[in-house]
């Protein structure tokens, strides 16, 4: 792995978390991830499932952690099952866990090869009464392909019938929510990443420029401070590009007095920073792209403040509407008329600004959190704004990931990344 060791005391914590919400004499079963073939004899990069790293820091393909607090015996109730490793795996793949490692990663003193995990998992099913599946219940979740977690819960459900089934996913939900003091420095070193290849897209943007130059040199920056690359595919769209919300092309030339929406983030063990900002070709904003910008920096402000414990995500929504509303009031992009006969299920500021402002963040860039239930203190959410103009040629969206506090207005992460228009331009400018 590229980023330093992470101490273990912090997947101990997760995990005396999660075994203190399971029910009596029950079991959970965690899978990694597969490797995703391409084709041929090609897979892609491997990438962890985000609950046993959260659970155990074992960052790698063919493992499985079994808790069972309960357990009769000691050494049933925290298992890894780790893929065995010797010498020939390590000229050809690299260094895999070392049993002795995988205790120094994950604090778990019981490791067996994994092709001895269903003899295990026999014994342990004979004293237990519940297994605890660990299905996918993110709110955007869509997924098509078997992982290899279904293709588990398949089997045990065929082979373990007599067994209650609880399910691992809602506790999960509400402790990956809320970040350990460990986890939010992880967020914070990939947000400092984020801004180190931020100033140098500052320093290297002209006209002319093609957006995928613009995304090779934030995937520099990013991989020589140890990070893998970007946390999500980065969005490098400028002028009307801007407008298409999920553009990942990036295939265009940047042309003199446009703007560039980067957004854009890097990762660092595993966890996501999420940032935008909105840099203009030729150095210089317009008044017209300026105005814009600050109504859209005006309402991230504002936004910002109710990031407070107790704040319901769905009536957030409704209030960063209302100031949205007001600001492009002011802009003359909606009248009086608009806003009185307006939809209440579409209502008229949609037109300009059609998504969310806020999402969980962290070992996932939409991370889990459930959003009927209030905000809490240690939780980590973006702020993303935007106003999309596609009859202008340009759509602005700003974006920083914030830490709500106990009290007061929220941590902002990214609080050292420019963002004011003075400050953006003089950067360029230099």
């Amino acid at each position: 792995m590229k980023y330093h060791p992470i101490d273990r005391n912090l997947y101990i914590k997760n995990r005396s978390k999660f075994l203190s919400q399971m029910k009596p004499n029950s079991v959970a079963i965690f899978n990694s991830n597969d490797n995703y073939p391409v084709s041929a004899d090609t897979t892609l990069p491997f990438a962890q499932h985000r609950d046993i790293l959260y659970l155990s820091g074992v960052d790698q393909e063919e493992s499985i952690l079994l808790l069972f607090p309960d357990a009769p015996y000691e050494n049933l109730k925290e298992v890894l099952f780790l893929r065995e490793t010797n010498e020939h795996i390590a000229v050809w793949e690299g260094e895999k866990l070392t049993k002795e490692r995988a205790f120094e990663v994950s604090g778990i003193k019981n490791v067996i090869w994994v092709q001895d995990f269903h003899k295990t998992l026999k014994e342990v099913m004979s004293y237990a009464d519940t297994m605890y599946i660990n299905t996918n219940e993110h709110y955007r979740a869509s997924v098509e392909t078997e992982t290899r977690e279904a293709r588990f819960i398949k089997w045990w459900k065929e082979n373990y019938p007599a067994h209650k089934v609880e399910k691992s996913n809602p506790i999960l939900q509400r402790l990956r929510s809320i970040k350990e003091s460990e986890e939010i420095d992880l967020i914070q070193k990939a947000c400092d990443i984020t801004e180190k290849g931020f100033r140098r897209v500052l320093s290297f943007v002209k006209p002319n420029v093609m957006e995928y130059e613009i995304e090779a040199e934030f995937a520099h920056e990013f991989l020589r401070n140890r990070s893998k690359g970007f946390a999500y595919t980065p969005i490098i769209a400028s002028g009307n590009n801007a407008n298409v919300l999920h553009y990942i092309e990036n295939n265009q030339q940047c042309k003199a007095g446009n703007l560039i929406l980067l957004d854009v983030g890097a990762e660092y063990a595993n966890y996501s920073s999420d940032m935008t900002r909105m840099i203009p070709v030729s150095g210089r904003f317009t008044a017209r792209q300026k105005e814009v910008y600050n109504a859209v920096l005006r309402v991230k402000n504002e936004a910002t403040k109710m990031l407070v414990p107790g704040t319901l995500w769905k009536q957030y929504h409704v209030e960063v509407g209302k100031i949205m509303t007001s600001e492009l009031l002011s802009l003359g992009l909606l009248d009086k008329a608009d806003v009185q006969n307006e939809n209440p299920d579409w209502p008229a500021y949609k037109k300009y600004f059609m998504h969310g402002t806020s999402h969980h963040l962290g070992l996932d860039t939409h991370d889990y959190g459930l959003l009927h239930e209030p905000m809490q203190a240690n939780m980590v959410f973006t702020v993303e704004p935007g106003i999309y103009i596609p009859k202008e040629g340009f759509g602005i969206r700003i974006e920083d990931d914030m830490v709500i506090q106990n009290e007061g207005e929220p941590f902002n992460l990214m609080r050292n990344i420019p963002i004011e228009v003075e400050e953006i331009e003089s950067i360029m400018n230099a």
